[in-house]
């Protein structure tokens, strides 16, 4: 087995498969007389045609087994995907920046803190929702309408999985 290294999410690290979501550096701007302060357009929603359209949702994540096992990816090829936490916890990210099917090799793994999100780019390879805590909400931004949105890749038993030791 694998043993992937999870480091902190920092913007500069994670551009290559999308942006990291986060207030701490976003430009901003006073609204609402005075009383709000607008963090304006902290990432690219792709839902790539006047087909489909954006989708706002609440997923509610449980913890997996430990150490957590990584067998399979996926990808979205039509849209992107955000995910923004609604409480405080932190979270894990795997990420694989490949065109073709990833391997256990090719995988990234990172931190969230709860005041980070994410928006994987269309095409990315992520592992689906990995939180720590019991129901860890996430409000989710992705694309709904025609086409075929989601592949997975299972890998093979001969590659064996990544672990993830929290």
């Amino acid at each position: 087995m694998l043993s992937l290294n999870i480091r902190p999410l920092v913007r500069d690290e994670f551009v290559r498969f999308g942006e990291v979501i986060e207030i701490n550096g976003a430009k901003s701007h006073s609204i609402n007389e005075g009383t709000t302060e607008r963090y304006h357009d902290l990432a690219n929603v792709d839902v790539s045609d006047r087909k489909g359209k954006a989708l706002i949702n609440i997923f509610r994540g449980q913890p997996r087994p430990q150490p957590i096992e990584i067998r399979m990816m996926e990808r979205h090829p039509i849209g992107s995907q955000a995910f923004y936490p609604l409480q405080l916890h932190d979270y894990l990210i795997v990420v694989a920046d490949k065109v073709g099917f990833p391997n256990p090799s090719d995988l990234h793994a990172f931190r969230a803190t709860g005041m980070q999100g994410v928006s994987y780019r269309k095409n990315i390879w992520h592992h689906p929702l990995l939180v720590i805590v019991p129901n860890h909400d996430f409000l989710v931004i992705d694309r709904g309408g025609p086409g075929e949105n989601l592949e997975e890749h299972f890998f093979e038993e001969t590659e064996g999985p990544a672990v993830l030791r929290v």
